[in-house]
């Protein structure tokens, strides 16, 4: 009789209590205790039935012989272990380019523990291959194992020195000392990428809530005026800005990604838009604004100091900066894996002070979802100090 053997078509992972098994082609999980991961670490077409079962009884005494037997035979019903035998098992491996195009269809439907088994299996088959490097990196990162995703990266990126982001996103996963902001290079290379499925992404799948909790704060200070000047700060495709265009008279929209702009022309709602960075543009022009909003644009800024200065010189003496970013529990801010900072309540106050604007609010509540759990923010508003009146705008 033929021993058995793990199906070669079988991803494996150790986990905490066990292994996990993905199936690629009949896209099944199997989930093994420590005993099950013990006999299917036994069965590698060496030994039969019977060895493994009296090599298992004894480290597993709970485990009795028929019940290795059945379950080696379960096994094989569910595809798990084939007969050694089997040369259409054998045959049976998918390719990496079709490993490939599966991470990736299961890194888009949320399978990340499958599309990690798949992506690791990608890159033994294909270590030159730079996109399944880039593929298991982002995999490993979203079941949390930091060093293989760093040293995924690393192997991508030494074949794609030009990728901005992931240059970013190397300094946080090597632990090196942040920059005081993402590079230009690593923000336009985000959002070249990201522009193509951004609303639905934010909206659909993050259930992003920065911009509507942002003008519920903001309309908590000027109350119902419709005439005001804003500044779109970091604009986007215009999320921030449709909602605030209830209280524009005029409108004016900056980012740096040119992908994003064109985004925000399509809604037809700015009277001005601008691609370029936003605090030169704040420290080259002098128009003056009621309100400056920006959301979800100051998580690529760590020291916030320069920016809170550049934009104090664009309020009008009544004027307020209105912002969201990530909240952090490490002061004053701390560069994330995600290549974002996240900030601690402090440092919003502290870079205040030293521009001359005064806190009005600095308040938590949700911003949006990532990998499943709900993402912190912090919403900020700060006045220009020089105003005379702090009741209203």
């Amino acid at each position: 009789m033929p021993n058995p053997r793990v199906n070669p078509v079988i991803l494996v992972s150790p986990v905490e209590n066990g292994y996990v098994a993905y199936d690629p082609v009949l896209d099944r999980l199997h989930h093994l205790n420590p005993a099950a991961a013990l006999i299917a670490e036994l069965s590698d077409g060496s030994r039969s039935i019977e060895n493994i079962c009296a090599l298992i009884c004894p480290l597993v005494p709970e485990m009795k012989p028929e019940d290795a037997s059945n379950w080696i035979v379960k096994s094989i019903d569910a595809g798990l272990l084939v007969w050694d035998d089997s040369n259409s098992a054998r045959a049976s491996e998918l390719p990496a380019v079709a490993l490939l195009k599966l991470t990736k269809r299961l890194k888009a439907a949320g399978k990340v523990q499958t599309a990690y088994l798949c992506g690791k299996r990608t890159v033994e088959l294909e270590p030159d291959n730079g996109d399944a490097w880039y593929e298991f990196g982002e995999v490993a990162q979203c079941v949390g194992r930091r060093e293989e995703a760093r040293s995924a990266y690393q192997e991508y990126f030494d074949r794609n020195p030009h990728d901005g982001e992931i240059e970013h996103l190397l300094i946080a996963l090597r632990d090196e000392a942040p920059p005081s902001r993402a590079s230009d290079r690593a923000i336009q290379h985000i959002y070249k990428n990201f522009a193509p499925s951004y609303e639905e992404r934010m909206v659909d799948d993050l259930k992003y809530a920065g911009p509507a909790r942002m003008l519920e704060a903001v309309r908590a200070i000027t109350g119902d005026r419709n005439d005001l000047t804003i500044l779109d700060l970091g604009c986007g495709s215009g999320l921030t800005g449709n909602a605030f265009r209830e209280c524009a008279e005029n409108l004016i929209g900056v980012d740096l990604s040119n992908e994003m702009i064109e985004l925000a022309q399509r809604r037809q709602i700015y009277t001005l838009l601008e691609c370029a960075e936003i605090t030169d543009w704040l420290n080259r022009g002098d128009t003056l604004f009621d309100v400056i909003v920006s959301c979800d644009c100051l998580i690529y800024f760590g020291d916030l100091t320069n920016i809170v200065r550049a934009a104090s010189r664009r309020l009008k003496p009544d004027g307020i900066f209105a912002f969201s970013l990530e909240r952090g529990t490490r002061a004053p801010f701390h560069l994330t894996d995600t290549g974002r900072y996240n900030h601690h309540p402090d440092h919003i106050r502290d870079a205040a002070a030293a521009c001359g604007m005064e806190p009005v609010t600095v308040t938590e509540g949700f911003l949006r979802m990532e990998y499943g759990e709900e993402v912190v923010g912090l919403f900020a508003i700060l006045r220009n100090a020089h105003s005379d009146d702090h009741t209203n705008i």
